[in-house]
């Protein structure tokens, strides 16, 4: 009934981490995450999707599936005017 961005599990990860979002009606959606200068790391979603609870995984690779290092990393969820940002820590 309520947009929602829930905390990545498992947090810290390595390798493999999920990311779980709540959609209450359709929309464009766009998942991204950004390392901590703010630089896109990798795009997760953007695309249409319909409503519902929905989860994706991201595996520590960027844009060009290379692995990323270890660190602090933020998740970026927007769907229209809804955004929310969450922190999630990869070890290594």
């Amino acid at each position: 009934k309520a947009f929602a961005l829930h905390q990545n599990f498992p947090n810290p990860f390595n390798p493999v981490t999920t990311l779980q979002y709540d959609l209450p009606q359709d929309g464009l959606v766009n998942i991204t995450i950004h390392d901590m200068m703010g630089k896109v790391v990798r795009t997760l979603v953007n695309s249409s999707q319909t409503a519902g609870y929905k989860s994706i995984q991201w595996s520590a690779t960027n844009n060009r599936d290379e692995p990323v290092s270890a660190g602090l990393y933020l998740y970026t969820i927007q769907a229209g005017e809804y955004r929310q940002t969450k922190k999630m820590i990869l070890l290594k």
